[in-house]
């Protein structure tokens, strides 16, 4: 039977995005999933996956907020901007103080102009920067636009400091590290990284794979799906009647007075159900855009 939905992972280190999500695919038994935001193999945490139908939700969370703990290791600076990577130089003894972290890291919030790390997915005339890196290649990104919405630091012990940060879609928290070091003068990089929220979806959400794989054996994986009453907390909801319904199911607008100033609305059979994502045309019309009916 096939399993429509959203689903949170716990990402384990040492997988990549793909890999969890190749491995959910066999305990699922769904060829349709996808997920929200690439995390590095060296990162754990927050993936949210969307199965089946729900794939088609992709496109609202393009621009989501992503939420992180982590810590920084300075003294010496790699070429992957994360423990993962080659040191660029010598171990250097790092001085730093929790003041002088605070201080630097309160020029990194905003807008910001961010060079991504050379071994990234960024493209270079087709080519995925870090297949260029691999090969040692020159390797020239251009700065891109990003916001770091905070930027805050949990303590320094000798050469590691912990932090949280918030930042727009987009943002590459190894960047982060890798310019606080060059800030410092002393060169640093990202030691470790949990991601803790991604739009709506938090730790609390998140299943390992192992727990995940023990609902499915046990056919209990429906109980491990993220409330749908939860998706997209922005966009109101309506229980639709039996002819608000009918008129879905035929791809006809339909009459939603109450939310004649919302651009879309969230429509539900039901408590759980979600039937589609409607978006306004004109008034308190609106036309069934996103379509999640069997």
């Amino acid at each position: 039977m096939s399993l429509n939905g959203v689903m949170v992972v716990d990402k384990p280190q040492g997988w990549t995005s793909h890999d969890v999500v190749a491995r959910m695919r066999k305990i699922l038994g769904e060829r349709s999933i996808g997920h929200l935001g690439t995390l590095d193999p060296m990162a754990t945490g927050v993936l949210p996956l969307l199965i089946g139908k729900f794939t088609r939700l992709a496109q609202f969370y393009q621009a989501s907020e992503k939420a992180y703990e982590g810590t920084i290791r300075f003294g010496y600076a790699t070429a992957t901007y994360d423990a993962d990577g080659e040191p660029l130089g010598p171990v250097r003894e790092a001085k730093v103080t929790l003041d002088g972290v605070r201080g630097a890291m309160a020029e990194f919030v905003g807008v910001l102009l961010q060079v991504p790390p050379p071994f990234s997915a960024k493209k270079i005339k087709g080519v995925p920067a870090y297949k260029l890196a691999r090969k040692k290649l020159g390797v020239e990104l251009k700065p891109v636009e990003v916001e770091v919405r905070a930027f805050e630091i949990t303590g320094v012990q000798d050469d590691l400091c912990g932090f949280r940060c918030r930042v727009a879609s987009g943002t590459y928290v190894r960047s982060l590290a890798h310019e606080l070091g060059q800030k410092l003068g002393c060169g640093a990089h990202l030691a470790s990284l949990r991601r803790t929220q991604v739009a709506e979806f938090g730790l609390s959400d998140a299943h390992s794979l192992d727990q995940i794989a023990g609902a499915a054996t046990g056919g209990e994986r429906d109980s491990l799906l993220f409330h749908l009453r939860r998706v997209l907390p922005g966009v109101p909801s309506v229980t639709a009647d039996d002819e608000t319904m009918g008129r879905i199911r035929y791809g006809r607008t339909v009459n939603l007075a109450e939310f004649s100033a919302a651009k879309w609305v969230k429509v539900f059979a039901g408590q759980s159900d979600l039937v589609c994502l409607a978006s306004r045309v004109a008034g308190s019309l609106f036309h069934p855009k996103v379509v999640l009916l069997e």
